[in-house]
């Protein structure tokens, strides 16, 4: 979906995130560097909580956040509130920042919608086992938990028949989520779904027609130009791939001399752009004026204010927290004060916000499925075959001079 601030472990444990692992975005390579084991022994100790709630242990951290001020609810959920555990790897050096952008956003939602909840707050490290013992202390003294955050971690959760109560994962397990237990919810950003969406807005617009994929030769760039031509020729479309070689973050001259030798002889309805914005400014000389569609990747973000002409018409998805600041459910949050433009980090604090809004609604309505205008996109949360089942619908918009516009994108 860190220019410097994810180096090293924290590539591989933020595996599967919406945005981009190359220099300025979030995600990681493919393989993770923890594998989650078929079924963690530690499960087995896992005590359901008691009629009375339990004192809390001793680590991993936890910090209460209690209910206070003006706002603070009356009896009988002063005694006997609705105790979400946040669990957050802010004891990692390597994932430190983007555990706090989610901890700002989920509690500047909580600080909207306090009434009747605490928040317990539960630090862990980086090991996906230092991750699963918090889980396992966690639920002994909360209703709800939000968390973990680095895939390896949800990963061995989702494996280790540990789940005993609604639990909102912030990222996806290896292998996808089609393995998820009943009550684990998984509403982490991802790249590759967005490439899906974009895949079917194209369609939309263009029906049984050819589009050409343009790929870097980053790791994400090649999951989510498989996910685009996936999805796109699912729909009953053709598609043709170049992947241009990439040499400190700019494309190769001779690839782009190869796109506009396919361009002018098979000329294509639209263009998938698998790039960032800076490579997509480069090849915008060699697509000229042919339609052009992006995932996230693509949008100049880190960039508010100033115009980038050569991406002007470009047809992206986003979160409705980049794209549309006037959107009454993004308004009534604050953002990041004082923080420089991070595009990574505000998605993450977007996802903060979305975390607690989700929490909140399972633990008022245990079971019904709900829909939510979030600050990530539309979103929904269902029951099938006994599991729980989220989904999320990005905004499409034009880039035009620096701002956007909201484009009406069928589904």
């Amino acid at each position: 979906m860190l220019n410097g601030l994810l180096a090293g472990m924290s590539l591989a444990l933020l595996g599967a995130c919406s945005t981009p692992c190359e220099p300025g975005r979030l995600c990681a390579p493919v393989v993770a560097n923890t594998s989650a084991d078929a079924s963690h022994p530690r499960a087995e100790t896992l005590v359901r909580p008691a009629a009375a709630p339990l004192a809390a242990p001793s680590a991993p951290s936890v910090q209460t956040m209690p209910v206070t001020g003006p706002d603070a609810p009356r009896a009988p959920a002063e005694v006997n509130p609705i105790r979400i555990g946040l669990m957050l790897p802010l004891r990692s050096d390597a994932l430190a920042g983007p555990a706090e952008a989610v901890k700002a956003g989920f509690m500047a939602a909580y600080e909207r919608d306090r009434a009747g909840f605490v928040i317990n707050l539960i630090d862990t490290g980086d090991g996906a086992e230092d991750a699963l013992d918090a889980y396992l202390a966690a639920v002994k003294t909360n209703d709800v938990i939000v968390g973990p955050l680095a895939r390896p971690a949800v990963s061995m959760l989702a494996t280790s028949g540990a789940v005993s109560k609604p639990t909102i994962a912030l990222n996806h397990p290896e292998g996808g989520s089609a393995t998820a237990p009943p009550n684990l919810l998984i509403i982490g950003l991802s790249i590759e779904e967005e490439a899906r969406q974009v895949a079917q807005w194209a369609h939309a617009e263009h029906p049984k027609s050819s589009a050409l994929i343009i790929s870097g030769n980053a790791a994400w760039q090649k999951r989510i130009a498989a996910a685009f031509a996936a999805r796109w020729q699912q729909l009953g479309n053709t598609a043709q791939l170049v992947e241009v070689p990439v040499s400190g973050g700019y494309l190769h001259e001779s690839g782009l001399g190869q796109v506009r030798s396919k361009i002018e002889g098979e000329p294509p309805a639209l263009v998938f752009a698998a790039l960032d914005a800076p490579q997509l400014r480069q090849m915008r000389v060699a697509t000229g004026a042919i339609p052009i569609y992006g995932t996230a990747s693509v949008n100049p973000a880190a960039e508010p204010g100033s115009a980038v002409a050569e991406l002007d018409g470009v047809r992206l998805l986003d979160l409705p927290w980049q794209v549309q600041p006037d959107n009454p459910a993004v308004m009534v949050y604050p953002r990041r004060l004082g923080q420089t433009a991070m595009p990574d980090l505000d998605r993450l604090y977007a996802l903060g916000i979305d975390a607690f809004r989700v929490a909140r609604e399972l633990a008022l309505h245990p079971g019904a499925p709900f829909q939510l205008d979030g600050v990530t996109g539309r979103l929904a949360v269902g029951t099938g075959k006994g599991q729980a089942r989220f989904s999320r619908s990005e905004t499409g918009v034009v880039y035009q001079g620096g701002t956007y516009r909201l484009a009406e994108k069928k589904r």
